[in-house]
């Protein structure tokens, strides 16, 4: 280790002096040029301008070696660090363009190597249309070769095709990540600063009961959370609850009529939304009620004790309800609904009428918002603050008080316009600016039943989602009765079992569907054991976490074992899955980059295919064929294993999904 370190020490000086004598080049060609010497003038511009862009890449690889020689626990993403290696080589290859393109992919064939860099051909057509200048892609791709500088995974680089940059990795690099990471365990990639996140999901309405159409955004919320979490970053659960406004009055006056001990006690949650109903119908209807429904909201937003006890009383029941869900699916959040925002409403619309910036229409005030279809309303007519007026407060409130870098909104397709305008809103006002924080829409379709119609009983009432986790562990019992795996395990380990397949299908067959269509709900398809589903992933998990267990090699002999034996990957399924288990950082980084959750279940499928092609042609224990003893543990192997499974154990955190050890 203090060889190495002596030698990138000896390696950053070099660089160093380097980086002086172009400095003073530079300086020199300046002087040179103001003392107005005869010469060719533009061959100076030139010349300055490559000795300018190969500082930079000196610069930028100084940088790299410091970052590198500095300890960290973190994965390497091993894409963006050959980005790293091949900006430098394209800069110094074509000093002359600005923010060159750079495109570095994993490999999709191996006879192409493990990586390829395809930003020859971009090249050549940049310096044809901006610089008239005829270059074949391969000379372009050769020249970007020559230029990589010493690094520590590149083994060799060919050129294939039309300019095609082909990547082979180093076996040893490869090797000592994977130690690496069953040393240090599953780390996230180095992302930069430390971010304040609020995230808004999930957000039933007080009063009614949670339906399938919340089990999107609070499956995908959840997920979105735990990535944002494991990175590093500070993130703050919301739930956006429906609980103050002119339905609560009405619900009131309702209860008044039909249950007298409102002031004590609440009805039941099933009973709540059934009088919800009731309220709404005779408001509609009957004018004497609707008199009083208008006279218990104001005294309910004034304070009166008495409603604010019914008004509490209501919200705590529909929270006791909401909480079995969430303890189901083992999802945190903490309620913050409309109420809490109630005085900074009045601030907003005071705030935007001191502006200006409010127009009155048959009695509604209205913000037009600049570039946007629909105006806010952030008053009706009777007075009362709408969904518009409450986002607001929201959006102002996470922005100046929680001082949130990100804002998530996890909220269906449906509601994107309005998203959109109150973030223009919160802009044009002046409390977000996108250059400091960043409001984000994370929009999805719905769930549709096998008819491809939205997800509905046979009577056409939307699926109550209690409804639906409770036929999930039933259809979860149901099929592992039918494989028997009631007859060896423990009722503990069938029970464990149960649940980890019902809500864990449940959650993966949303989340492996690109969010942004709609998706169709089939138990049979998302509990089938074969192809990209939860239940054969975590069957698959349960399969690789029991070679150990069967070749009696417990936790400590591996632990050991990852600091003191190296990882062989001369068998070619032996380097297919080492490399495939390095991607994990590359998958993590691109879903912090767009949110598309279904990458990293592609990726957990695409993993547990490759442990399978490995475990089928690498024997990890070799036992007797007569005795069935076991006469060799190949220990590399054995980490090869442990590694996929500690991915895997990632993977399933992250969407949410709790694996068992036996099923």
């Amino acid at each position: 280790m203090e060889l190495q370190m002596a030698q990138c020490a000896e390696r950053l000086l070099r660089q160093e002096k380097e980086i002086k004598l172009l400095t003073s080049e530079v300086d020199r060609l300046k002087n040179f040029g103001c003392l107005g010497v005869s010469t060719n003038l533009q061959g100076l511009r030139e010349e300055n301008a490559k000795l300018k862009y190969r500082l930079n890449v000196l610069q930028k690889s100084l940088q790299e070696e410091m970052r590198r020689s500095k300890p960290s626990k973190s994965m390497v993403n091993i894409n963006k660090r050959l980005q790293d290696i091949f900006e430098v080589a394209i800069r110094a290859a074509c000093p002359d363009l600005e923010n060159p393109p750079l495109a570095v992919t994993p490999s999709q064939q191996p006879r192409f190597g493990d990586y390829q860099c395809n930003s020859a051909m971009s090249i050549t057509q940049i310096l044809l249309k901006t610089k008239e200048q005829k270059v074949s892609p391969r000379e372009i791709a050769d020249k970007i070769a020559r230029n990589i500088p010493d690094n520590e995974c590149i083994a060799k680089v060919d050129i294939a095709g039309p300019g095609f940059i082909n990547v082979h990795l180093k076996k040893e690099f490869v090797s000592k990540q994977l130690s690496s990471l069953l040393m240090n365990g599953v780390q996230p990639p180095a992302i930069g600063e430390r971010k304040k996140v609020v995230v808004d999901f999930s957000s039933p309405n007080i009063a009614k009961e949670m339906h399938v159409g919340h089990l999107r955004s609070t499956v995908i919320g959840d997920s979105i959370c735990r990535l944002l979490e494991f990175v590093g970053y500070d993130v703050l659960r919301i739930n956006h609850l429906g609980d103050w406004g002119t339905q609560f009055g009405m619900l009131i006056a309702h209860l008044q009529d039909k249950f007298p001990d409102y002031l004590t006690v609440s009805p039941p949650i099933g009973d709540l939304q059934a009088f919800y109903k009731e309220s709404k119908r005779r408001f509609d209807t009957e004018e004497e009620f609707k008199k009083r429904a208008y006279q218990c909201v104001v005294l309910l937003q004034s304070k009166d004790p008495d409603f604010i006890k019914a008004w509490e009383l209501i919200c705590d029941v529909s929270r006791k309800e909401f909480q079995k869900i969430y303890d189901c699916l083992d999802i945190s959040i903490i309620d913050r609904g409309e109420s809490f925002y109630q005085e900074r409403m009045k601030d907003i619309v005071k705030e935007f009428e001191e502006r200006g910036l409010v127009q009155v229409d048959d009695g509604r005030k209205v913000v037009f918002v600049p570039g946007c279809s629909v105006p806010l309303t952030i008053t009706k007519s009777d007075g009362g603050f709408t969904y518009d007026t409450s986002d607001l407060a929201a959006l102002k409130q996470r922005i100046l008080e929680e001082k949130a870098d990100l804002v998530l909104y996890v909220v269906d397709n449906g509601q994107s316009v309005h998203l959109q305008t109150m973030i223009a809103a919160g802009q044009m006002i002046g409390w977000y600016d996108p250059k400091v924080t960043k409001a984000t829409h994370i929009g999805f379709g719905v769930v549709l039943g096998e008819d491809k119609k939205k997800f509905k009983t046979r009577s056409g009432e939307t699926i109550r989602l209690m409804d639906l986790l409770e036929e999930g562990l039933k259809r979860s019992m149901d099929k592992l009765k039918e494989k028997e795996r009631d007859k060896v395990l423990t009722p503990e380990e069938l029970k464990a079992a149960q649940t980890s397949v019902a809500f864990g299908c449940i959650k993966y067959a949303d989340l492996s569907h690109n969010r942004i269509n709609d998706y169709i709900f089939s138990f049979d398809k998302m509990l089938d054991d074969r192809g990209n589903t939860a239940a054969y992933l975590l069957y698959a998990f349960t399969r690789i976490r029991s070679i150990a267990r069967l070749a009696n090699i417990n936790e400590e002999t591996l632990e050991k074992a990852a600091r003191t034996t190296e990882i062989i990957l001369d068998h070619e399924k032996e380097w297919k899955l080492g490399k495939c288990i390095l991607r994990f950082p590359e998958i993590i980084q691109k879903i912090l980059d767009d949110f598309f959750l279904h990458t990293l279940c592609d990726y957990l499928y695409e993993l547990a295919t490759t442990f399978t092609e490995f475990y089928d042609n690498c024997y990890c224990v070799e036992k007797d064929r007569q005795t069935g003893k076991i006469v060799t543990v190949n220990m590399w192997r054995m980490l090869l294993c442990e590694a996929t499974a500690a991915i895997m154990a990632k993977g399933f955190d992250i969407l949410g999904i709790k694996p068992v050890q036996k099923m």
